[in-house]
């Protein structure tokens, strides 16, 4: 470390600021410029953002500045944040709808009921059980008041129908001959449980 002297000349202030250096320690000045953190919605990403900045950019009093970040955000391309696994699971079983139904069948073009909950968490490397009952009773139990995205509910007493929850008190499922996959309430038949994996 190299010798410091202080002559009379200088202020107590700079003593300290030398002092505080030398220790390691992160002075902010009076006199430094003060500064906004923006966090960019959806993302970890957030920013310090000078008070020059916003006030060269003019008077935007009242201005939303996370929402301002948000638009930035969004025109530069950035990635979205990333959705849950049962989000994902929900995506892939919405993105066969209008496929048709047919018994037994596991897809990627046709599915039966438990062919698209275990295809559409196969897409994710999950394993589940084929048949709907297995799948109704090898999960872990979920309250309906708890259901997220991804988790599959069963119907009818014996679980002889299956949909994945989406969200929103709605289900995506291959209901039966004749009807493509699709979307319904949640409560749209007698629910038997809920399960997720």
């Amino acid at each position: 470390m190299g010798k410091h002297s202080l002559t009379k000349d200088h202020s107590r202030r700079n003593a300290v600021v030398v002092a505080a250096v030398g220790v390691g320690a992160v002075v902010a000045l009076p006199a430094t410029a003060q500064a906004a953190t923006v966090q960019v919605p959806g993302t970890d990403f957030s920013a310090e953002v000078p008070d020059e900045l916003i006030a060269a950019a003019g008077d935007y009093t009242g201005v939303d500045v996370n929402a301002v970040a948000g638009d930035v955000a969004s025109q530069a391309n950035l990635p979205a944040a990333p959705s849950s696994v049962g989000q994902q699971i929900a995506d892939k079983a919405l993105s066969k709808q209008g496929a048709p139904y047919v018994w037994g069948a596991t897809g990627p073009d046709a599915f039966d009921c438990s062919g698209l909950t275990s295809w559409a968490y196969s897409q994710l490397g999950k394993s589940i059980p084929r048949t709907s009952d297995a799948q109704a009773y090898s999960g872990t139990p979920v309250s309906l008041d708890a259901l997220q995205p991804g988790d599959i509910v069963s119907y009818y007493a014996g679980a002889s129908h299956v949909g994945i929850y989406i969200g929103d008190h709605k289900i995506v499922h291959a209901l039966n001959e004749g009807e493509p996959v699709q979307i319904n309430d949640l409560d749209y038949m007698p629910i038997n449980n809920a399960v997720r994996f």
